[in-house]
């Protein structure tokens, strides 16, 4: 699928930012991609887990256990993946999409290094 308007689907949030919007995480919703296995091993308290392997598990439920127009943030471990459910949530009709650029692997450099790296 490619995005041919200006205006991107979604935009890029950084790591720094989102420690700043965690702060008060009033009307967020957090979507972690990663698979099971990476969330036991490094995680940010808070985030859903919706693995992208498990697509066909949850896909058609999105729309009832999220709201499309409240403040949507992906993660993953490096954005690849996140930027990908970014792009499916905005062609689901979500509105306000971020996706963290450097996914957890750049939050445990630059904003807790107390979250394991893998």
């Amino acid at each position: 699928m490619t995005n041919q308007s200006t205006n991107p689907a979604f935009t890029q949030m950084s790591v720094e930012e989102l420690a700043k919007r965690l702060a008060t995480p009033e009307g967020l919703q957090l979507v972690d991609v990663r698979e099971p296995q990476e969330v036991a091993i490094a995680n940010i308290s808070g985030f859903t887990n919706l693995p992208l392997s498990e697509y066909a598990a949850w896909s058609e439920q999105v729309q009832a256990r999220f709201d499309p127009q409240a403040e949507t943030i992906v993660l993953c471990h490096h954005g690849m993946r996140s930027a990908q459910m970014c792009q499916w949530l905005a062609s689901q009709g979500f509105t306000n999409v971020k996706n963290v650029e450097g996914g957890i692997e750049a939050y445990a450099v630059l904003v807790d290094s107390s979250i394991p790296r893998y």
